[in-house]
């Protein structure tokens, strides 16, 4: 299974309609967890059972109140959608995999999803969608080939609107043209390999992050509230979209690159928590998102056919000579290493990846 997703190519009234549902799932979502942490003191009932309850006040109470009106003019698969995830919400609390529900904000993004009722619908290729319940959409990139879903989620990032659908499918393993492959990810390149190839964070990506500086500065001067300060905001909001959807199509490329042509490949599983907590090297580290980084190989990899290999994250490849063995102290200052011991002089990050690739699992 894997995901598909297009930017909307939406008209001023098409985006308000999407604006509205977004909001209606939010309304009907934090309806829902309102009535629940009420209930807590009756234990008797289950988060099921409640939203279950929820549900059918909704429908049979709520909806038909004139100053709810509104929501009937509006796809009712979006509040049966936001009440599911409220239930998955719950359990993911119940499990311990996440904190307890919180209420949804406008801040924390606009986002909704429909499905068909009656079934996965079949899309057709071309630049155009037809979204269940909600009606038919140009895309900025055409679809491919023809796919078959049941569920669209439709989020907002920046000033764009985006769908995104599931596929039942696997694609077909490629046959990887080199055997294996180390990589070093770091602050100087995003990634080194230890066949000597260097990727470099992308320019845009430098100096979209340039500009987003000099509009917070520029924001942090203006009178707080006014016009002139949301109009910076609103420029913020979009660049910041603008450098998220950089970052991902540089790791995209870079990934689905590393899979389709190694048939192994070694990384160091890096405590990135632990990295974050350093100032120095946190603004670094989040710009090159090293998670995402791995989180993409990793299903790359799968999908593809390759091997991923996880180094042990205290394994020292940078401060060890990949060609004697001999350690010493690197401080992250020091871009070469210079061994003292068999004369071996090279980049520090390309050494690391020689180590990366030559790393064997102790017993």
């Amino acid at each position: 299974m894997f995901a598909v997703k297009r930017a909307l190519k939406l008209n001023n009234n098409e985006a308000n309609l999407m604006a509205r549902h977004a909001g209606f799932r939010r309304v009907v979502f934090n309806f829902g967890l309102s009535l629940r942490t009420q209930m807590y003191s009756e234990g008797k009932f289950t988060d099921s059972k409640v939203i279950n309850e929820v549900k059918k006040v909704l429908t049979n109470y709520v909806k038909k109140k004139p100053e709810f009106g509104w929501m009937n003019q509006l796809s009712s698969r979006v509040y049966q959608n936001a009440l599911i995830d409220l239930k998955d919400a719950f359990s993911r609390y119940r499990s311990g995999k996440a904190g307890h529900p919180r209420f949804a904000s406008r801040r924390d993004g606009q986002s909704f999803t429909v499905d068909s009722s009656s079934g996965k619908v079949l899309l057709s290729a071309g630049n155009t969608i037809k979204i269940p319940t909600l009606g038919t959409f140009r895309l900025y990139e055409a679809l491919e080939c023809g796919y078959v879903s049941q569920t669209f989620t439709i989020s907002k990032e920046g000033s764009r609107w985006f769908v995104s659908f599931c596929v039942d499918a696997e694609r077909l393993p490629v046959q990887q043209s080199q055997a294996s492959v180390g990589i070093d990810v770091g602050i100087k390149y995003a990634a080194t390999l230890s066949n000597q190839q260097v990727f470099d964070a992308p320019k845009p990506l430098k100096q979209a992050k340039t500009k987003l500086a000099t509009l917070q500065r520029q924001a942090s001067k203006q009178v707080k509230g006014s016009q002139n300060q949301g109009k910076t905001y609103n420029k913020i909001g979009r660049l910041h979209a603008r450098i998220a959807c950089i970052r991902l199509d540089f790791l995209h490329k870079l990934t689905t690159y590393l899979a389709k042509k190694f048939k192994r490949i070694l990384i160091e599983d890096l405590n990135i928590k632990g990295m974050m907590a350093n100032h120095k090297l946190a603004g670094a580290i989040s710009d090159l998102g090293f998670y995402e980084f791995k989180r993409q190989l990793d299903y790359k990899c799968k999908m593809y056919g390759a091997a991923l290999v996880l180094v042990d994250k205290w394994f020292p490849s940078s401060k060890t000579c990949s060609n004697c063995g001999n350690k010493k102290d690197m401080p992250l200052s020091v871009r070469t290493f210079d061994c003292p011991a068999c004369g071996r002089y090279l980049d520090r990050d390309l050494n690391a990846s020689l180590n990366i690739l030559n790393w064997e699992p102790s017993a």
